[in-house]
């Protein structure tokens, strides 16, 4: 599940003619990116939900084969994340599957990193797998992180007036199950997390590579000197 159904509202001016997925960064929109990541990991079909300015996603990615996209529009009523995933349930099927926002933005270490976090999940174990980046080595990140990593894999949110070790990059795994008493209604991730930590069935696994975070035109304009304004394999 690739998450393209924001506004963009923290990318204005940008965002306001182009879908902040369809913004480039060296040479290349983070959707394409991140559709590549996916291509290489072998993931034959990718559901991509869409809101604003969803004409523009849906011609930008309309000669793309690999993988195979199915749109889940949301020009209606935005659902937020969590709703969004819900939706396209009956769509992706019964096995744990990866969900990446839009804009996730990294670059792979030694292995790429969703062959990590696929090696790594452990469906008997675990609801939900996020990627995490060290919040020491974020380009264009400079918030307090997300998460507390445990010697075990599992997660802790930080808790009010801490700093935590790791920011989440919005690259993860998550079993349908994780669903289960939800409905197609606005909603957040972050709900199900709280109940997958609850249960001690929400980890994370550190990423080896390089994340940029992109939520602002600074941060995108931090991003594309990072790399150069060219292409980056990984």
């Amino acid at each position: 599940m690739v998450l393209a159904a924001g506004q963009g509202r923290r990318m204005r001016p940008l965002s306001e003619a182009v879908p902040k997925s369809l913004l480039p960064v060296a040479g290349h929109a983070t959707i394409d990116r991140v559709l590549d990541h996916l291509a290489a990991a072998n993931v034959g079909h990718a559901v991509v939900n869409l809101h604003h300015r969803a004409d523009r996603v849906r011609e930008h990615l309309a000669g793309r084969s690999t993988p195979r996209i199915t749109f889940s529009d949301e020009s209606d009523r935005l659902l937020d994340s969590g709703g969004g995933v819900r939706r396209a349930l009956d769509t992706l099927g019964p096995r744990p599957f990866f969900v990446v926002n839009a804009i996730s933005l990294w670059l792979d270490g030694e292995r790429p990193a969703l062959e990590r976090l696929s090696r790594c999940f452990d469906g008997n174990r675990m609801d939900a797998l996020l990627l995490l980046h060290p919040v020491s080595q974020a380009v264009g990140y400079d918030g307090a992180g997300d998460f507390h990593l445990r010697s075990d894999g599992r997660l802790a949110r930080r808790g009010r007036g801490e700093t935590a070790a790791y920011v989440f990059t919005g690259v993860q795994i998550l079993r349908p199950e994780l669903f289960a008493g939800t409905e197609a209604v606005p909603f957040s991730l972050n709900l199900l997390y709280d109940r997958a930590a609850a249960a001690g069935r929400l980890f994370g696994l550190a990423h080896d590579g390089r994340w940029l975070n992109l939520k602002t035109p600074e941060n995108l304009e931090a991003a594309r000197r990072a790399l150069g304004e060219r292409d980056v394999a990984g």
